[in-house]
């Protein structure tokens, strides 16, 4: 699984507190995972949103990487800096909406891993994506954002295809993609679940509409 398990993630320490610098540069790899998925109608805004939230949250890092060493860090620091307008500004906004991201992609790829399907089109992946859009983002997405990306489950890639893209062509047996996926789950779902965790620990998700 060429595109998921080039660039790995640093193992969940004990504490949960997670290095802002690795984390960012192996989620930075991760966009490109969109582009696998076709519709660029839909799954474009989406890629851009996410490549655009790294940015921020690396720029706050790199504006001071030791007071900003973990991503504990920048929620505390912004917490105390921005007051009342916090959690909606700076790298906490970003990361808030990266998390939801990273959850469709995590979300989608469990489901395949775990073989669920359209048992009358097993190579359709529309269950797969309509589940990861249900569980991370659509609660988030107003009606218009809602109807669009329902309607774009059709215009899904094979999971064939999808396998292949995430292959980056190569051509691999399926039962050995999926093993690639749930060897990128085992190392990304326990830090995805930290920082879930601790966004609902500070009070600070938010659940406005985009």
């Amino acid at each position: 699984m060429a595109l998921l398990l080039e660039h790995e993630f640093k193992p969940l320490p004990a504490d949960k507190q997670i290095e802002t610098l690795p984390f960012l540069e192996a989620v930075a790899h991760l966009p490109p995972f969109f582009d696998c998925l076709g519709t660029p109608i839909v799954y474009s805004p989406v890629k851009a949103d996410l490549t655009g939230n790294i940015k921020k949250i690396r720029a706050v890092y790199d504006s001071n990487p030791a007071k900003f060493k973990t991503l504990q860090n920048i929620l505390e620091v912004e917490k105390e800096l921005h007051g009342s307008a916090w959690p909606k500004t700076g790298a906490t906004l970003a990361l808030m909406w990266l998390k939801r991201g990273l959850k469709f992609i995590l979300v989608l790829l469990q489901s395949i891993s775990d073989g669920e399907r359209d048992e009358e089109h097993p190579n359709l992946i529309r269950v797969n994506a309509m589940k990861a859009y249900e569980i991370a983002l659509k609660k988030y997405h107003g009606w218009m954002l809602q109807k669009l990306f329902t309607g774009s489950v059709y215009a899904l890639p094979y999971k064939s295809d999808l396998l292949k893209a995430l292959e980056k062509g190569k051509e691999v047996k399926e039962e050995e993609s999926i093993e690639k996926i749930h060897q990128f789950l085992m190392r990304v779902t326990p830090i995805l679940d930290a920082i879930y965790e601790m966004y609902m620990k500070m009070n600070a998700e938010l659940s406005y509409k985009a």
